[in-house]
């Protein structure tokens, strides 16, 4: 690299003054996949989703209930539906006896998820109507602005941080639906996401709802919605990159007053650009603004508050610094976005709450697999493997109330313990039937054909 001017003294803002990594409450509570994925989806929104699905489903049948316990159970499914890929297997044929899988039969039955899934609500009904008058997110704000919160708690980001929008595809019918005619799927929700670029941990996120009348008028939207992205992380000397959208000379002096710089391209038609950088220039060269001619009919213009001089490549392309900075930088929330569609929650859908719930569920997938790599030392663990153990332990408690304690199983005796299946021995009586069960005076096997009844004796007459 040759610099292209002198060597100055490093500005404050370029000095990181916090640790990256789990926060210590992260690093306390994480045991294992399952206290990781509660980091961030606690029992808190828990409780909350299951008291509205409750309320909803008694609207129909008086009696309806689940539990906690369940509820993970369903949300185990999810995961390992996405695991497999299945966002566009009907979820129906995991309970095919000759083509299913074993772990959807074992875990819950099709009606009893179809059930769960009819009721899944995450705001109470009776009072929905006087909220949507002022928030159309109202469905679902309390369960997101939760998992938003616990990943804020969770988590410190190093020193760079992305800033971008996010599609979640869906045609679910939706007061705020996105027509995004540059990304792969063209409609859905949009979101705005802050991505650490190291570990493509989720920091923050809110969704785009339209023209937001709290937003002062002199403030563009795209500086509105980075000031409030990384309004948790200013003030440690950390970097945020954005793309032209939300580049501009206001969010950069906003940024530095709090001790954060900005890097990021910006529209050459910008009013705060001199005339000077608005025009064609020699291939490869490189301005002050750093507007580097790529191409013969284009160029890039990166604006930077990080680099008080920038340095020249020594290659053919001449590339300056603050373009392979922005380059290494700016893809924090692409990477993120393309993690979260490759083992998807995803289904068919016609609720669009249903929609940010299973962005949350692959979010919160992401960000507990980063956690529990940091904070178990276990870095070589891939995410796919982490999915499927950690839906494992999100059903055990489920599992384990379903299946009868040992005092309760018939003929408890000697050897009931084992649970072996064996061959019945009273061969006079029997065809050689199948059996767990013991005879409790002499030991041999038994099977319910050949058990002989006991009588009923109360209390009184013993």
């Amino acid at each position: 690299m040759e610099p292209c001017g002198g060597a100055g003294r490093r500005q404050i803002q370029n000095i990181l003054t916090e640790s990256a990594g789990p926060t210590p409450h992260a690093r306390h509570n994480i045991t294992d996949k399952l206290t990781a994925f509660m980091c961030l989806c606690d029992n808190v929104m828990l409780e909350e989703i299951r008291d509205c699905t409750i309320a909803e489903a008694r609207i129909d049948r008086a009696t309806w209930d689940v539990s906690i316990m369940e509820l993970k159970a369903f949300i185990a499914l999810l995961y390992v539906r996405g695991a497999y890929c299945g966002k566009n297997i009907e979820m129906e044929s995991f309970w095919c006896e000759q083509w299913g899988n074993a772990f959807f039969n074992a875990t819950l039955s099709r009606n009893r998820f179809r059930e769960i899934m009819r009721y899944l609500r995450f705001d109470k009904k009776e009072t929905r109507r006087c909220r949507l008058t002022t928030d159309k997110f109202t469905h679902v704000r309390k369960v997101w602005y939760r998992f938003v919160e616990n990943s804020i708690a969770s988590y410190r980001p190093g020193s760079d941080i992305t800033v971008d929008e996010q599609l979640f595809p869906t045609k679910s019918r939706c007061p705020f639906t996105q027509y995004m005619p540059n990304k792969p799927d063209k409609f859905g929700i949009k979101f705005w996401l802050a991505a650490d670029v190291d570990s493509k941990y989720m920091l923050n996120g809110f969704p785009y709802l339209g023209k937001d009348a709290s937003r002062p008028a002199t403030q563009r939207l795209g500086e509105n919605v980075v000031l409030r992205l990384v309004e948790p992380f200013v003030g440690k000397g950390r970097n945020i990159t954005t793309d032209n959208f939300f580049t501009s000379l206001p969010l950069a002096k906003a940024l530095l007053a709090k001790n954060t710089r900005l890097v990021g391209t910006i529209k050459r038609k910008k009013r705060e650009l001199p005339p000077s950088v608005q025009g064609r220039s020699e291939l490869f060269s490189t301005k002050m603004l750093s507007v580097y001619q790529c191409k013969p009919r284009r160029n890039v213009t990166i604006f930077s508050t990080q680099h008080q001089h920038v340095a020249i490549s020594t290659e053919r392309k001449k590339k300056p610094e603050t373009v392979e900075y922005y380059n290494h930088s700016k893809v924090g929330v692409d990477v993120l976005d393309q993690m979260a569609r490759q083992y998807s929650v995803r289904g068919g859908m016609r609720r669009w709450p249903v929609a940010v719930f299973y962005n949350l569920l692959d979010l919160a997938a992401i960000n507990a697999w980063v956690l529990y790599r940091s904070c178990m030392s276990q870095e070589n663990i891939p995410r796919r493997d982490f999915m499927l153990q950690l839906a494992h332990e999100l059903r055990a408690e489920w599992m384990a109330s379903k299946a009868p304690p040992l005092a309760d199983l018939p003929f408890s005796g000697a050897g009931a313990e084992e649970r072996r299946r064996m061959t019945c021995m009273v061969k006079a009586h029997c065809t050689q039937n199948k059996t767990f069960c013991k005879c409790v005076k002499c030991g041999d096997a038994v099977c319910g054909k050949c058990t002989a009844k006991v009588l009923s004796v109360c209390n009184n007459c013993v």
